[in-house]
């Protein structure tokens, strides 16, 4: 009995070294990208996170880079983690094209204070009509794991 016990924490150890090594495999393969605005982590081929710079006043010109980014270097449909960190605001015009791209199935906003989930209750109200498939989190591993459901929703649905 003592051997079967050994093997199995053993296995177990094996198992929790395995999963230590792939999420680290997962980690080194995220690939940053600095823009204009701010940075944009690819996590996985369809699945970006994205960080706006501190006191960055997004305008029109910065939203046609973001979205030139996503088309160019994720694989459509696409999810987006919005990691709010920093405290930036919106033009008008950017505000109303922020996230118009068809491509965009699923966002994830990690909102740590109450400003930051006001402004972006604010901008989900204003762009009520597009019907985003978006909901705000105060973890960012919660808003991955909903992304992660919605993408296997996704698939199953098709």
């Amino acid at each position: 009995m003592i051997a079967r016990e050994n093997y199995q924490e053993k296995e177990d150890e094996f198992f929790h070294f395995f999963l230590f090594v792939l999420k680290l495999l997962i980690f080194i393969d995220m690939k940053s990208h600095q823009l204009s605005f701010g940075e944009i982590i690819i996590i996985k081929p369809n699945l970006a996170e994205v960080i706006i710079n501190d006191e960055v006043l997004m305008d029109i010109k910065m939203v046609d880079e973001y979205h030139a980014f996503l088309l160019t270097h994720l694989e459509a449909p696409f999810s987006l983690l919005v990691n709010k960190k920093f405290s930036y605001a919106y033009t008008f015009e950017a505000q109303k094209t922020i996230a118009t791209l068809k491509e965009i199935k699923a966002m994830a906003v990690v909102v740590e204070g109450f400003n930051a989930k006001v402004s972006t209750n604010f901008l989900i109200s204003i762009n009520k009509e597009h019907k985003w498939n978006i909901k705000t989190f105060r973890l960012r591993n919660e808003a991955l794991k909903w992304l992660e459901n919605e993408d296997c929703f996704r698939f199953k649905k098709q």
